[in-house]
């Protein structure tokens, strides 16, 4: 009986973190939307769902606690918990980064836009497919789809720099300009921070299906 309330509360866990992972993956695309659109309303609805993720985070927690003390796991499901407490951590750490651009497009709305926005919509893109394919990666135990995301963070890097260069080149040219370059640039950096959150949920998995460490190890 024990073990069959064990099971199911950790069926329990993998729900909410599903859900804290659906939310995260929908704050990206949104805050991206509204840099895109300078939507001043969406921005400031993505602003106020931080607490929301928060609490989402603590609920995890909690939970993660009272099935190691109850229940004292053992290997995969010792695992599984421990992963669990590491990977709401990035969630909600990525929730503050998609918070982060919404509050860009705040600065930004009302000035004209610097370029096409350059390469941040790639960066864009592969930030929400590396958090996507990371917590399908847990969903599955998945340790070669993990294995495959911790591949993309030197590209996240690549486009970042690539934005960096670009960015610097026009304040060079244009120092007027400046107001409009700087958002963009914290935008890349909150962008390539949400690819690393990515990678740290990814380099979890492998430790959750395989009790092997990646953080630290050369690529």
């Amino acid at each position: 009986m024990e073990k069959r309330h064990f099971h199911r509360e950790l069926g329990e866990l993998n729900r909410k973190i599903l859900k804290m992972g659906n939310a995260v993956e929908n704050l990206i695309s949104r805050s991206v939307e509204s840099l895109k659109k300078r939507d001043t309303e969406l921005a400031r609805d993505i602003i106020n769902s931080d607490e929301k993720i928060d609490k989402m985070e603590i609920d995890i927690d909690e939970t993660c606690i009272n099935l190691l003390a109850l229940y004292q796991p053992m290997a995969i499901d010792l695992r599984f918990i421990a992963t669990a407490l590491m990977i709401t951590t990035d969630l909600e750490r990525i929730g503050d980064l998609a918070v982060d651009i919404a509050e860009r497009t705040l600065e930004l709305a009302d000035k004209p836009l610097l370029k096409p926005l350059i390469d941040v919509p790639k960066l864009a893109t592969l930030a929400e497919q590396m958090v996507h394919q990371s917590l399908e990666a847990f969903i599955n135990h998945n340790s070669d789809l993990a294995i495959e995301v911790c591949r993309h963070d030197d590209e996240a890097d690549h486009l970042r720099d690539l934005v960096y260069m670009e960015i610097i080149q026009i304040i060079t040219n244009n120092g007027s300009v400046a107001p409009r370059a700087i958002p963009l640039l914290l935008v890349a950096r909150h962008l390539e921070r949400i690819c690393d959150h990515a990678t740290n949920i990814a380099e979890d998995v492998v430790y959750m299906v395989q009790a092997q460490m990646l953080k630290h190890h050369p690529r």
